[in-house]
């Protein structure tokens, strides 16, 4: 057979993408981990296009692919993903090394360039690339219909379009047989879910109907757009035992004249309100969001709106980004990048040194509580762990330090993927430690 090797960028959405895709092309190649540095017959990139860092790590990890086929240890080099979606036209002439380019959207001719017939049964199928982690990304739905004024994700990815709810189910009752155990909830937009479907917001509904399925045990909502937000879906956080009380929301910012240039269909006072129903709702839920700092329209007093927010709110997770003008968007062909650099990294830095002391904090109140956790791995003696309260790959962890005596002689690498009850003894802003009970 020969050798195939897929190097995935960007986000969890383009893992999902590349599983799918070596589901479909493992009987005619031997599949390499993308760890693994060896010569390969065929070498996959699947690229990420989002912002200009993520563009400029995707032409590097290309360039250095085209080095190795200039120096015979790569047969054919093909790329795609949102990069190429975004620039069909500009990159091949650019880097002539590159056999063939295929889009986000073209996953159906990429099989078929890789002379395997695309079989719609078995489209939701996946050969996992994560290792021996229990937890799995489940992407609900492609594209989106929003068109927020920073956001290049529209034109790249398309329209928005739901899986089918049976569709999503088959999948996640061949992960649980792989020994999936959490299902992270993805997509452009999971609020939106099954609008152009049936006819109405399906969230909820969908959460009830993986919660069905036998080995899944967490349910985690990522990327749910505040706008006309279901509450039907906190109504069911609260009282689904499986649903984790967990919710990714990124609301971007808070000042009015910055949500009205960003189109983001709400303002200061519908974000608070949501904020407050939310930990109403389901008590003791924890808030991930991510905000933009340096938008076009935010001046001192927007940010110092911004920072007062976030003092308020105290979101126990949060992520914040510098804004970078994408050609293309509303926002690059309408409004000038007014702030500077400079400016911008200084209220970046504010903002996280502000919720570093808030992380910290929340952390803290943790120390002497006892919770049910995850096992994710094992490595140097410590068992990798995460509850209810931390999504993998962005969130802090959970260390247990393994000792034969604690777990009565339990090989350790066999707990993972099983669920302990462990008491918190220290955290920091990002992990804790904790001692199994």
């Amino acid at each position: 057979m020969p050798s195939l090797q897929v190097i995935t960028l960007g986000c969890s959405k383009n893992t999902v993408d590349t599983e799918h895709l070596l589901y479909q092309v493992q009987d005619s190649y031997e599949l390499v981990p993308e760890d693994q540095i060896r010569p390969v017959d065929v070498l996959l990139i699947n690229t990420c296009g989002f912002i200009g860092d993520a563009k400029e790590q995707s032409i590097q990890v290309i360039l250095e692919a085209a080095k190795r086929k200039n120096a015979g240890e790569v047969g054919k080099l093909i790329v795609f993903g949102c990069l190429s979606q975004r620039y069909p036209d500009q990159l091949p002439g650019l880097i002539p090394e590159v056999d063939a380019w295929f889009g986000a959207r073209e996953q159906e001719p990429l099989i078929r360039a890789l002379g395997c017939e695309p079989d719609a049964s078995h489209a939701h199928s996946r050969v996992r690339t994560d290792g021996r982690h229990p937890y799995a990304f489940l992407k609900i739905s492609e594209g989106c219909n929003r068109r927020c004024s920073y956001c290049a994700i529209p034109f790249i990815r398309g329209p928005h379009k739901s899986v089918p709810m049976e569709v999503l189910v088959q999948e996640a009752e061949e992960l649980a047989a792989q020994g999936i155990r959490e299902l992270v909830i993805i997509a452009q937009d999971t609020t939106y879910y099954g609008l152009d479907l049936y006819g109405k917001r399906c969230l909820a509904e969908l959460l009830r109907r993986l919660s069905a399925v036998d080995g899944i045990e967490w349910l985690r909502i990522h990327y749910s757009y505040p706008a006309d937000f279901p509450e039907d879906v906190l109504d069911e956080m609260a009282s689904n035992p499986k649903v984790c009380r967990y919710m990714d929301i990124p609301l971007q910012h808070v000042s009015d004249v910055v949500l009205d240039k960003m189109h983001r269909h709400v303002d200061g006072a519908w974000t608070r309100e949501l904020i407050r129903r939310m930990r109403e709702k389901v008590p003791g839920v924890v808030l991930r969001t991510t905000l933009i700092v340096g938008h076009p329209g935010e001046g001192e007093a927007q940010f110092k709106e911004l920072m007062s927010f976030v003092e308020e709110a105290r979101f126990q997770r949060m992520g914040a980004f510098t804004y970078s003008e994408e050609e293309g968007t509303y926002g690059a062909d309408n409004f000038k990048d007014s702030v500077r650099p400079s400016v911008k990294k200084k209220r970046l830095d504010a903002l996280m040194e502000l919720q570093r002391g808030i992380s910290l904090a929340y952390n803290q109140s943790r120390i002497g509580s006892e919770i049910r956790v995850l096992v994710d791995d094992f490595t140097d003696g410590i068992l990798i762990c995460r509850s209810e309260f931390e999504s993998p790959e962005v969130d802090g962890e959970i260390l247990v330090k393994y000792t034969a005596e604690a777990f009565d002689g339990v090989e350790p690498n066999s707990l993972i993927g099983e669920f302990l009850t462990v008491r918190i003894t220290a955290a920091d802003e990002y992990d804790l430690t904790a001692q199994v009970i």
